[in-house]
């Protein structure tokens, strides 16, 4: 089998993207079908590459010395190209109704579709070279889904994104260098490969380097204090917030993390230093902080950005706590998320399409004539606060749970940070429901008349995933059998 098809992944998505930009559809069925259809093709393909596909390194070329670009597939990669790959189809499904009106939607589509591509190239990185490149590519090619509007609002949230980028990519670039330099093998490998030789009696430095890696690759996973892009880039369609907030953008971010600490630096060598504990201080407090900023929000969609600040927070808790244990839990909450996110952001979007209402005090009574809408924000939001039978209450319990193996103070801050989000959590969502679900008795209804649920394009996907979301909260055992050899190093 040869080694060139990974190749097929990346650049099928790429491809189709491109050849819409050069040969745009006059016709929006035509289009849609293709869209679908490519990546319905590409899912297909992957999918068989990660369980029956080769294992070999493919080289592609080099920048220079020590400098090339490979693909390979691996435990991680498995997990994290597994969850874009399954999740993108519904998420192209939604936006082909979302976006019906609008008179920039090849465009919006190409780029779209080329964003899978690119996301895809993050999860089949062979070193941290070829990682940072596709990382970095993600900022460019997403850049046009966030100003997609071209309203003031989109443009300055598009330079916000952009220049946060910008500043995580000189962060992380010299983190890379750093390990380019004093790596055995540039080649991702669980437990780290830097020589120990040649960083002996140099601690600090190296703690340093990799606290600036951290927040380098952390600015797209919305670490503090670069997390306001974040919020800000909810004038996006909400296909694109869902995009950014669920499975491309944010996701790539705590995926670069974890390969930055657990097979580039290796946990041994920064469990039980200061860096830890600071790398721990800023995620707890981007927790207390996301959740205190929820609360505040009176904007339906910004609030659920918060959450997604809060839940990359949760995630990034498990994997600093450098055990097995914390990147399963990590990698856990990662799909649970997704999931959840995908779903509540879809719910918003099903509510600004079909109503045009943005603001939490505009809800009132909307779950009368948008019935699955509302059931499915419901579920989404009774996991994302923790609720039990619901995905989102494993994932936090696991996160604790390795808390509470790893012990020490910055340990039990995080319990306490999860505890106070998940109060927070249901102070600024469970409100929105009972403003939907029981409005004042005496409110006009009437005017409600004219609003309904979306088509089958808007709700089969959240059909999917409140189901999904259902099943992993009563049985996620599966999906955690499937993640403990990953977690340990074993594929």
């Amino acid at each position: 089998m040869s080694v060139y098809l990974l190749l097929v992944p990346i650049g099928l998505p790429v491809l189709a993207g491109l050849g819409m930009l050069v040969f745009p559809f006059h016709k929006s069925r035509a289009r849609n079908i293709f869209v679908e259809c490519a990546v319905l093709l590409n899912t297909a393909i992957t999918l068989w590459l990660l369980f029956r596909g080769p294992r070999q390194t493919l080289y592609l070329f080099s920048l220079g010395e020590r400098l090339p670009l490979t693909l390979r597939i691996d435990g991680l990669t498995c997990f994290f190209a597994s969850l874009v790959c399954l999740l993108w189809p519904l998420c192209s499904l939604y936006a082909f109704e979302y976006m019906r009106r609008d008179k920039r939607v090849n465009t919006f589509l190409a780029f779209y579709t080329i964003s899978y591509g690119v996301t895809l190239g993050v999860a089949f990185a062979g070193n941290i070279v070829s990682m940072y490149l596709f990382y970095e590519t993600l900022t460019l090619v997403t850049l046009p889904l966030v100003m997609h509007t071209m309203t003031p609002a989109a443009k300055k949230a598009a330079r916000k994104y952009l220049y946060n980028m910008i500043g995580g990519t000189a962060f992380a670039f010299i983190a890379m260098v750093f390990f380019v330099v004093y790596a055995d093998s540039i080649e991702f490998t669980y437990g780290g490969t830097l020589d120990l030789d040649r960083i002996a009696h140099h601690d600090n430095i190296v703690y340093l380097i990799y606290l600036m890696g951290f927040m380098g690759f952390g600015v797209k996973a919305a670490v503090f204090p670069f997390h306001s892009w974040l919020p800000d880039a909810s004038v996006a369609p909400t296909p694109v917030t869902a995009l950014l907030h669920a499975v491309a953008v944010v996701k790539s971010g705590v995926f670069a993390v974890m390969r930055f600490t657990y097979y580039c630096v290796g946990p041994s060598l920064l469990a039980g230093t200061w860096v830890q504990e600071t790398a721990l201080a800023f995620v707890i407090f981007t927790i207390i902080y996301g959740s205190t900023m929820g609360v505040r929000e009176p904007h339906f969609k910004r609030r659920l950005a918060y959450s997604t600040v809060i839940n990359l927070a949760y995630i990034l808790l498990g994997v600093m706590t450098l055990s097995p244990l914390g990147l399963l839990a990590a990698m856990a909450h990662t799909v649970f998320h997704a999931v959840m996110k995908i779903s509540g952001f879809f719910c918003v979007g099903a509510v600004m399409h079909q109503t045009g209402k943005q603001y939490i005090y505009e809800l009132d009574g909307l779950a009368k004539p948008m019935p699955y809408t509302f059931w499915a924000l419901l579920i989404a939001s009774f996991s994302l606060t923790g609720v039990p039978l619901f995905a989102g209450f494993v994932g936090k319990y696991l996160i604790g749970k390795s808390l509470f193996v790893h012990g020490g103070p910055f340990a039990y801050a995080g319990v306490l940070a999860l505890l106070y989000a998940a109060l927070m959590s249901a102070v600024y969502l469970i409100t929105i429901l009972v403003r939907a679900f029981f409005p004042e008795r005496d409110m006009d209804t009437s005017a409600l008349a004219r609003y309904s649920d979306p088509n089958w394009q808007m709700l089969l996907p959240l059909a999917v995933f409140s189901v999904l979301t259902l099943v992993w909260g009563v049985y996620a055992q599966p999906l955690l059998a499937a993640l403990e050899p990953v977690a340990m190093g074993l594929l």
